[in-house]
């Protein structure tokens, strides 16, 4: 077959070009002078999807993959969709009596997704982070933690009406069974308030025992209700426990957050007045760790909640998860850190000591972000407002010479090492006189709507089966077992 649209082409050389046509596998041969090309299909008899002229792959308009086995000589072809291939498909190479078909294996599930979600984007290349397409630096100045808890639940902005009836329910259901404050007071009194968080969330589906009809959309919503209603409540009690001091009951005059300070501070007065500074920067908090897409806490809740368990049960999965140092307790570990390396003069010392793996240098680096984390950038600015009330924490200074120096270093520049949420946040609940063991608390309170975003997205998705992953398994086989009787002679 030829297609030219010139008559001379006898004095450039063919050269090869080998692709894969959907009825025959051909060489193309190509000849190019002065901009024209002849082409020429021979037959040729093995598979090949680059170009000998140019060494790139042929594009094509084809959504696929093709992958040969080698074991076998056969080629399968898989469809990439979202810039994805089913697992399920990879399952089907090579499979036969004798072979299962092939497997991902993939610990900590680094390139493996799960769902489909519409809840929260990420680039971390770029560094942007979006709740329901919305940007989050647009909602940390000019929303409410309550109005982008609406959003993540229902992926829609509210109207004034739906705002309004949002915020009555759940300030109107922030109050907890006396039984439950009962079960608080039967904690040690050093009990730490993670724990006395999850065991508490996980005891509100004792109270609530059609929550586990979840199919019905008004059962779900009112569990949905209760628990960003209620976890402001759980968490303050467990801080004030922990202090020894008596729980605070909620006042529906104040906003979620103001009404948060006011059950953690509360003393004597006869009405609690927080700072509104000190308010909006809780609530530029609560609403960067409102959600964060597939994290290991979203992924429990997710799993866990695959079983058709209630929303209680479901989101205790996540507390338990977040309550691991490696999730929830980073913020705690760059302050640890800025307080070991002291003043601004020692931080080139502790820099030197982290390239030579003497030191780790916290707060930096994410499993997701390659940029600077947007939500850092953020805290970073409310530092300011919060140490306009509170006086400036010396080790601010401390953060921010460290930050200076590793963005400027080549070492941690080529790592792609920026600034993360965890880096400044410490310093913001140390000055709002939080003891580190409640930053975790912090954490899981506004993240509560981001996990139940999720898990009405998991209800709703006909895709999503129970969570049971395969295994690769690499022990012993076959051995003959030997009695007791025999074996201890």
């Amino acid at each position: 077959m030829t297609a030219s649209q010139h008559n001379d082409y006898s004095d450039y050389p063919a050269t090869p070009v080998k692709v894969k046509t959907g009825l025959a596998n051909v060489t193309l041969l190509s000849r190019r002078g002065r901009g024209d090309t002849k082409l020429e299909w021979v037959a040729h008899p093995r598979d090949r999807y680059f170009s000998d002229v140019t060494g790139d792959p042929i594009v094509t308009d084809k959504q696929t993959l093709t992958i040969r086995d080698n074991r076998s000589g056969e080629e399968y072809e898989v469809e990439i969709t979202d810039g994805s291939i089913r697992a399920a498909d990879l399952g089907k190479i090579g499979k036969s009596d004798d072979d299962p078909g092939l497997s991902v294996y993939d610990p900590g599930f680094t390139n493996t997704a799960s769902t489909r979600s519409a809840v929260t984007y990420i680039d971390g290349e770029k560094g942007i982070l979006e709740y329901r397409g919305y940007p989050i630096e647009q909602l940390a100045e000019s929303s409410t933690y309550l109005e982008v808890a609406y959003l993540l639940i229902h992926g829609e902005l509210p109207t004034k009406e739906q705002h309004d009836q949002w915020v009555h329910e759940i300030t109107f259901h922030t109050f907890v069974h006396e039984n439950l404050k009962s079960q608080l007071q039967g904690f040690r009194y050093d009990a730490h308030p993670m724990g006395m968080l999850l065991s508490s969330v996980g005891a509100l589906s004792t109270f609530y025992p059609e929550a586990n009809k979840i199919k019905d959309p008004q059962v779900r919503h009112d569990q949905i209700v209760r628990m960003i209603a209620k976890m402001p409540t759980l968490g303050a009690w467990a801080f004030r426990h922990a202090q020894g001091k008596p729980y605070v009951y909620p006042d529906n005059d104040l906003s979620y957050t103001e009404n948060f300070l006011s059950m953690l501070f509360r003393m004597s007065e006869p009405k609690y007045d927080p700072d509104p500074r000190l308010a909006k920067a809780l609530e530029v908090l609560f609403i960067l760790h409102a959600d964060h897409e597939q994290n290991a806490s979203t992924n429990a809740v997710r799993s866990v909640g695959s079983s058709q368990v209630d929303p209680y049960s479901a989101v205790t999965a996540g507390i338990a998860a977040l309550y691991g140092p490696l999730h929830g307790g980073a913020n705690e570990a760059v302050l640890k850190m800025l307080k070991r390396i002291k003043t601004k003069d020692n931080v080139p010392a502790f820099i030197e000591g982290v390239k030579n793996g003497e030191e780790r240098l916290m707060g930096f680096g994410h499993r997701v972000y390659k940029n600077y984390d947007p939500r850092a950038t953020i805290i970073k600015k409310a530092c300011d407002d919060v140490f306009e009330v509170t006086g400036v924490n010396p080790l601010l200074e401390v953060a921010q010479e460290l930050e200076k120096i590793a963005l400027e270093d080549e070492y941690f520049v080529k790592r792609k090492l920026y600034p993360n949420v965890d880096f400044y946040s410490g310093l913001i609940y140390e000055a709002l006189q939080f003891p580190p063991e409640m930053f975790t608390v912090l954490f899981a309170i506004p993240r509560t709507s981001g996990w139940l975003a999720q898990w009405l997205e998991l209800v709703d998705d006909p895709e999503q089966k129970i969570a049971r992953p395969k295994q690769i398994y690499t022990g012993a086989r076959q051995l003959d077992f030997v009695p007791s009787s025999e074996r201890w002679k």
